[in-house]
C-alpha cells in the first residue's frame, strides 16, 4: 500500500494508509482472498537509531502515533513484518526493525521484507551499481534467505522477501531507479538470481549476449550528437553494456579501446546496441544524445 509514503511528510497520506491497509484487507476477505498479504513499504529512515541493532528504536511521533497501530493491525491479521544478521547490513537492520518493535510490544508481529534489491545500472556517480553487484546482491539474497539461519536476534528461521522489483522502469526519475528490476520491459531476463525454471541467461562473468554486426545491409551507423556531452554519453555506455551488448571490445586490451575518450567508446556502445536491436531510428535516441548517419565513423 503506497511506497514509503512518510518520507512524502504528506499529512494526509500519511493518516490515511492504515486506513487504506484495512480498507484493502476487507475487500481480499470479501473476494475470499487469503494468501495476499497487506503491507506498506518503508525505508530505514524510520529508525533513529539502528547500530547496534539492540538499540533500534522508531523515530520519535512516528512509534505511537503511526507505528503502534501498524504493528496492531498487523498482529490482529497474523501478518508478518522484517528481519536481521551482522556478517551483513540486511541482517543488522533487520534485528534494528525488530528491537524497535519490541520497545513497542510488538515482538510477536513476524516480519515480512516489503521490498529490497540493487540496480544493475546508476549514474556515473553510483560506483557500487553495477550488474555484477545486483547479481550478486540479490543471488546471495535468495541462498541467505533460503538457509533458515535468520538473525541473531531471531535465528533459524527464514522471512517472507521480495525482492525489488520484478521490472525495469523506464518512466520512473534517475537511472538506478529504472533499473532495479530483474527482468527488461519485454520480458527478458536482465540477470538470473536462481529464481528462473531455466537458464535463460549467464551471469556476468560468462560474458554478455548480443553481438553487434560491423555493418548493415543499407549502411546506417549510430553515432553521438556533435553536442551530446561525456556525461550524458557516459550513461549510455552505462545503458548499452548491462542491456547484453558485448562492450568487450571497448575495455582495456580490447580492439576498440583507443582512442580511450568517452566519446570514442559510447559511438561503439551506442552503434552496437543500434545494430543489436532492431535498427529502428528510435534504438539511436539515447535521450536525444544519438543521430543515425550514413558515414561510416570507422573511416
Amino acid at each position: 500500500m503506497g511506497n514509503e509514503i512518510l518520507a512524502t511528510s504528506d499529512k494526509s497520506l500519511i493518516a490515511h494508509t492504515l486506513p487504506a491497509m484495512k480498507a484493502l484487507k476487507s475487500a481480499l476477505e470479501l473476494a475470499n482472498v487469503t494468501d495476499i498479504k497487506v503491507s506498506t513499504p518503508h525505508s530505514l529512515g524510520i529508525l533513529s537509531s539502528s547500530e547496534p541493532p539492540s538499540t533500534g528504536r522508531f523515530r520519535k511521533g512516528y512509534d505511537q502515533r503511526i507505528f503502534a497501530p501498524i504493528l496492531d493491525f498487523h498482529r490482529k491479521t497474523k501478518f508478518s513484518f522484517h528481519g536481521k544478521n551482522y556478517t551483513n547490513m540486511f541482517d543488522a537492520q533487520l534485528d534494528a526493525v525488530y528491537s524497535a518493535m519490541k520497545r513497542l510490544g510488538y515482538e510477536d508481529v513476524d516480519i515480512v521484507v516489503a521490498e529490497t534489491g540493487w540496480p544493475s545500472v546508476g549514474d556515473p556517480n553510483q560506483p557500487g551499481v553495477s550488474l555484477e553487484n545486483a547479481l550478486s546482491y540479490n543471488g546471495n539474497l535468495v541462498k541467505h534467505v533460503n538457509s533458515w539461519k535468520g538473525t541473531p536476534l531471531m535465528p533459524n528461521r527464514t522471512f517472507e522477501t521480495y525482492i525489488f522489483s520484478l521490472f525495469n522502469e523506464n518512466l520512473k526519475p534517475g537511472v538506478s531507479e529504472q533499473n532495479f528490476g530483474l527482468f527488461k520491459p519485454d520480458l527478458t531476463p536482465v540477470y538470473d538470481v536462481g529464481v528462473l525454471r531455466n537458464a535463460q541467461v549467464e551471469g556476468p562473468a560468462s560474458g554478455t549476449t548480443a553481438e553487434a554486426p560491423s555493418s548493415s545491409p543499407d549502411k546506417k551507423w549510430c553515432v553521438p550528437k556533435s553536442d551530446a556531452g561525456d556525461e550524458a554519453l557516459q550513461k549510455n555506455i552505462d545503458y548499452v553494456c548491462s542491456s547484453g551488448v558485448n562492450c568487450r571490445p571497448i575495455q582495456a586490451g580490447g580492439p576498440c579501446f583507443d582512442p580511450n575518450t568517452v566519446r570514442s567508446h559510447a559511438a561503439y556502445a551506442m552503434n552496437a546496441y543500434y545494430q543489436s536491436f532492431g535498427r529502428h531510428d528510435f534504438n539511436c535516441d539515447f535521450n536525444h544524445t544519438g543521430v543515425v548517419t550514413a558515414t561510416d565513423p570507422s573511416t
